[in-house]
């Protein structure tokens, strides 16, 4: 079900509407004006299939050891030494 960004020229508002079917009619709910004009927006960035940002347990830093394994290297989050 996608969302879609309207403006609404009755009240000058942007608001953000879920759409379920392809016969909705868009009505804005600040106003109730039917006069909707469909944005153009970019979709987020953040997007699609997430991960994990942390190392996990069989993961390895970037100075090829696990972390805590190898001098220096503070454990998730961290890069021989520098924390992030």
């Amino acid at each position: 079900m996608p969302l879609y960004d309207f403006h609404c020229p009755e009240c000058n508002r942007i608001v953000e509407l879920l759409m379920t079917n392809r016969d909705d009619q868009a009505v804005c709910p600040e106003c109730g004006s039917t006069r909707l004009e469909k944005l153009m927006v970019a979709h987020s960035s953040l997007s699609g299939k997430s991960g994990s940002s942390m190392p996990g347990p069989n993961d390895t830093a970037c100075c090829g050891s696990r972390p805590g394994e190898k001098s220096g290297c503070a454990g998730p989050g961290s890069c021989c030494g520098r924390t992030f």
